[in-house]
Parts: structure tokens; C-alpha cells; sequence
């Protein structure tokens, strides 16, 4: 089943990008118009025999996919710069494709068995649980008590985050692989229907939707009120946060399954076209380009003017933000679908080949890889000396230095 469900969400997109027309790169124009449970066993936490170093709880979070709403895949940290070691593990119920969201002490995060769960961030010991009508591939976004969350059952979720009570939920068109991004009271995401978008946080009351040229699996940025997505028309978005109008549209020439992070007035994106673009996040001008040999399916990180990001082709790439040139590049051998998180100039990211890994963020020199027991396409988040990250094989893993 878990392989059966890796392969379905690994080649979704694939089989998208396929039936899908590319466009001509580089290209800027005008399109998109706004318009206005059954009970299951529970799991429990493996704890290793040994005994573990317990995290102190602190106020740093990772509240939502790639840290923040720039995307920009900088965690608070402190990170794992020693040999690693399994702090615990947590088994659900099938592969856990969803990027943990880590806020107040509390792990969020979704599986294929179609939950979401809370867990506790220093034992791993479940929380709540809250069964949604299909697989939850994307990440959390947790705002204000409040964990908004999408599935492929087609709708976005408002729940309690204390205690699992779902507030609101919204139907859209198809299904949901986005994560949201939250602020302001506004929750942005993206669907399979075509559709980004915008609803009221509290109510779930829709303030519009976008209609994007093909589905969407990337999800939002948002900087200084503007919305920055990518589409599965092979194209680039900036909508006004406040009204859906579009800013600027940049087009690629395959799918853009990546997520936009938005860094001193330049998006950075990755396309199944190969290619890892620099955007003028005002006019959405090509600053720069640079190819990898497959798919860019992983979503920019950048820190201290360098942008780390994985490609298909088994590589991690890390390119000077400014002008794209490469500075270094480690192959590890498979698909690299994860998104990096970068803490203190280590950079965290996991592979296909089952493994999560710790990079010198200035070389590229690998510090340490841990291995789980199948693919690790979910990203890590870093918070107060943990990683936390899912796996293919169904566990939700907290790792820490040994």
C-alpha cells in the first residue's frame, strides 16, 4: 500500500506536466481574471532504549511549510550539527508525505491515512488526531491557535489546535496539495481545481479565487500584500493579496510544482523544465536561470545570499542569489523532492534515498545522514535542537545530536 502511494503522489505531478502544453520561457503577460470519522487504532511513539536528550521547550516555532510566509526555508533552530541520533518516532497509519509544522511545543503534521496529528514535541506522544475524507499531503500552517490544513478529499480545514475541533471547512473544486499560507486573517492556498484561493480565517468565507491556466501543487508566498504561487500551466504568479488581481505572470516552459520563496525583492522557483529561476518579485522580470539535469519538484531555501535547492536529478544544488552562478553541488544519488531548512549554515534536506542529511552550507561538505526505512520526501523543520521530518514509511521522525 505505502509503495502504491508513493508512486500516486511522486508521479501525480509527472503525469500532469505530461498532459499539460509548456509555454515559452521567459514570457510576461496578462491571464488569470479574479472571480469574486471512523475511529482507527491509535498509534503511539517509538522511544529509542537508550535514553535521549529531551529539547527545552522555547516560543521559536515553525508555524507553517517552509518557516514563514516568504518560503525562504530558514528555521529558528538551534539545528544538529553532531552525529544524529532518534530522539523518537511516531507511527501512522501510512506514508507521511506533509512537512511538520512545530509551534508551542506541539508537531503538526499529515499522512496518506488521510489524519492529521498532533503530537508532543518532546515525547511524540499523540495529542489529537482529526480524520479528513482522503490523503493529507499537504503541510499545516498553525496561526492563532488555529491549524488550517488541505487534503485530497477537496477541502481546506480550520481546526482547534488544542483540541482537534474543526471550525470551518471549504470545498474546492478538486483536490488539495497546496499548504497554506496565513496573515492578516486571510488563508491563500491553492487546489487541483485551477484555483488559488483567498479565505476569511476565521469563517472560511471565500473573498475570492484566482483561476490560474492548470492545477496547482505549489503553494503561496506572501510579502508586503502580494501572493506569489506557482501553476501548473508552467507559469509564475503575483496576485494582490487583497483582491486576486494579477500583478505579474512569468512563464516557464513545463510545471512548476515548487514553492516560491521571496527574498530582498527576488522570487525564486523551481519548474519541471529543469531550470531554477531568479524573478523580480515587482515586475517579474528573469533576473537569472540556472539548469539542473531533471525536474526541480523541491522548493528554494535561501540564506546569506545563497539559494539551496534539490533537483530530480539526485543533486542539491546551492547557487549565489544573486546571480545564479554555482557554487557548489553534492549528488547523492536520488530524487531530491524535499526542501531544505537552513539553520546556523547547515543545511537540512531529505532524499530518495531514505535518508535526511546535514550539509555544510558553505561546501556542501556532508556533516552527517540518518537513515529511515523509505523515502524522504517531506522537508524538515528545526526547532530547539530537533529535526523533525516524515517518511515514506510511515513515521514522523524526531531526531537529535547523540
Amino acid at each position: 500500500m505505502i509503495r502504491y502511494r508513493i508512486e500516486t503522489v511522486v508521479f501525480v505531478a509527472l503525469a500532469l506536466a505530461a498532459l499539460l502544453l509548456g509555454g515559452c520561457d521567459g514570457e510576461s503577460d496578462n491571464a488569470p481574471t479574479p472571480s469574486p470519522t471512523a475511529e482507527q487504532p491509535t498509534a503511539t511513539a517509538t522511544v529509542p532504549t537508550e535514553e535521549s536528550p529531551t529539547p527545552t521547550p522555547t516560543m521559536r516555532w515553525v508555524p507553517m511549510f517552509r518557516g514563514n510566509l516568504a518560503n525562504a526555508g530558514v528555521n529558528p533552530g538551534p539545528g544538529v550539527e553532531g552525529s544524529p541520533t532518534l530522539l523518537w518516532r511516531f507511527e501512522t497509519g501510512d506514508s507521511v508525505f506533509s512537512s511538520p509544522a512545530v509551534v508551542d511545543g506541539v508537531v503538526y503534521v499529515g499522512s496518506f491515512d488521510g489524519n492529521v496529528y498532533a503530537l508532543d514535541a518532546a515525547t511524540g506522544d499523540e495529542r489529537w488526531r482529526f480524520e479528513t475524507g482522503d490523503w493529507v499531503v499537504p503541510s499545516p500552517a498553525v496561526v492563532d491557535g488555529v491549524v488550517y490544513v488541505g487534503s485530497l478529499d477537496n477541502y481546506v480545514y480550520a481546526l482547534d489546535a488544542a483540541t482537534r475541533n474543526e471550525r470551518w471547512r471549504f470545498e474546492t473544486g478538486e483536490d488539495v496539495h497546496s499548504s497554506p499560507a496565513v496573515v492578516d486573517g486571510v488563508v491563500y492556498i491553492g487546489s487541483l481545481d485551477g484555483s488559488v484561493y483567498a479565505l476569511d480565517g476565521a469563517t472560511g468565507e471565500e473573498r475570492w479565487r484566482v483561476h490560474l491556466g492548470g492545477p496547482v501543487l505549489s503553494s503561496p508566498a506572501v510579502v508586503d500584500g502580494v501572493v506569489y504561487i506557482g501553476g501548473g500551466d508552467s507559469s509564475a504568479y503575483a496576485l494582490d493579496g487583497a483582491t486576486g488581481e494579477q500583478r505579474w505572470r512569468f512563464q516557464t516552459s513545463d510545471l512548476i510544482h515548487s514553492s516560491p520563496a521571496v527574498v530582498d525583492g527576488v522570487v525564486y522557483i523551481g519548474s519541471f523544465d529543469k531550470f531554477v529561476y531568479a524573478l523580480d518579485a515587482g515586475s517579474g522580470g528573469q533576473r537569472w536561470r540556472f539548469e539542473t539535469d531533471d525536474r526541480v519538484f523541491s522548493s528554494p531555501a535561501v540564506a546569506e545570499g545563497v539559494v539551496y535547492v534539490g533537483s530530480r536529478d539526485g543533486s542539491v544544488y546551492a547557487l549565489d542569489a544573486a546571480t545564479g552562478e554555482e557554487r557548489w553541488t553534492l549528488e547523492i544519488g536520488d530524487a531530491v523532492h524535499s526542501s531544505a531548512a537552513v539553520v546556523d549554515g547547515v543545511v537540512y534536506i531529505g532524499s530518495g534515498d531514505r535518508s535526511v542529511y546535514a550539509l555544510d552550507g558553505a561546501t556542501g561538505e556532508e556533516r552527517w545522514h540518518f537513515e529511515t526505512d523509505d523515502n524522504v520526501f517531506s522537508s524538515p523543520a528545526v526547532v530547539d535542537g530537533v529535526i523533525y521530518i516524515g517518511s515514506y514509511d510511515g513515521f514522523v521522525y524526531a531526531i537529535v545530536e547523540g
